[in-house]
């Protein structure tokens, strides 16, 4: 059973005071799949500040949240028939 800090750390804090799950984070392999892109073309968007930056999980992670993934793909141009 968790208790209740454990329970509060697992949410955030919306700036309108409600609390909000966390986003889970994707490794590469999976934003790879999701997006159909290849690694360089990930990191390549991301120095042009066109993909989202990934948050550091631990000193040598690194994760997407999955929001801004789906985000950036649903911002995406559907291509003409």
């Amino acid at each position: 059973m968790q208790s209740h800090t454990e329970q509060h750390a697992r949410h955030q804090q919306t700036s309108d005071g409600t609390h909000e799950t966390p986003s889970p984070l994707l490794r590469l392999p999976t934003v790879m799949q999701l997006t159909g892109l290849g690694r360089s073309t990930i990191y390549r968007l991301m120095a042009s500040q066109e993909f989202p930056r990934p948050v550091r999980i631990s000193r040598r992670a690194i994760g997407w949240r999955s929001i801004d993934v789906s985000r950036w793909n649903e911002s995406r141009p559907v291509a003409a028939p």
